[in-house]
């Protein structure tokens, strides 16, 4: 588990979602208005401007801090 920005270092080769699809949101056939894909773990879920805020509960539940967008034309990166 990564514990604080010196882990970012750790970064080298950036996750990307396989496909463009909130992996939660789909279970519970929910919709999503922006993804975001964990730099730790992997999975691709939805922001906060969506109703379930996947990621951010995800975060919570792992303590991986580190996500990038998957939105194809957003290029940046996130720290819990």
């Amino acid at each position: 588990m990564m514990k604080d920005c010196e882990d970012f270092k750790m970064l080298v080769n950036f996750k990307v979602p396989e496909r463009l699809a909130g992996a939660e949101c789909l279970k519970t056939n929910s919709e999503w208005l922006r993804l975001r894909t964990c730099q730790t773990y992997g999975p691709t879920l939805c922001c906060d401007i969506s109703s379930n805020k996947h990621m951010t509960a995800h975060y919570h539940k792992t303590k991986y801090p580190f996500v990038i967008p998957a939105e194809p034309n957003e290029k940046w990166l996130y720290f819990y």
